[in-house]
């Protein structure tokens, strides 16, 4: 029975890895050799959901991670183009508008960021407040 335990994690493993490369439901179940029908069951199970659930955030977050890392190539991109004197005028209005736009949008991320702390600390001063 132990045997099972361990084969059904192996399995579920490769399952998940299968469910977040792969195109549906029928290449995932072939790529990690069991039947579509098995691993239709298997996403019923709360601990395979739970782990295919972490397993795409985590894969998520790396994505995000190279996204951020990519941001200052994207920026001298479009600074580049904003600039160039061979680039058309309606191509350089882009450009230009894609800069304001996503210098106000992170302006406006730091203001709800500031925000959020304030009112997290305020909440903490209450709870601290009323259990005294």
């Amino acid at each position: 029975m132990v045997g099972h335990g361990a084969k059904f994690s192996r399995k579920k493993e490769e399952a998940i890895a299968a469910f977040l490369t792969q195109r549906n439901i029928e290449e995932a179940a072939k790529t990690a050799g069991i039947g579509t029908q098995t691993l239709l069951r298997w996403q019923k199970i709360p601990e395979f959901d739970k782990a295919y659930r972490e397993a795409g955030r985590a894969a998520f977050s790396q994505s995000t991670a190279r996204l951020q890392q990519a941001t200052s190539a994207a920026v001298t991109t479009l600074l580049k183009v904003m600039v160039d004197p061979n680039s058309s005028p309606s191509t350089k209005v882009r450009a230009a508008d894609s800069v304001l736009n996503h210098a106000r949008q992170a302006i406006e991320m730091e203001d709800i960021d500031v925000r959020v702390a304030a009112l997290e600390q305020a909440a903490e001063l209450m709870k601290q407040g009323g259990c005294s």
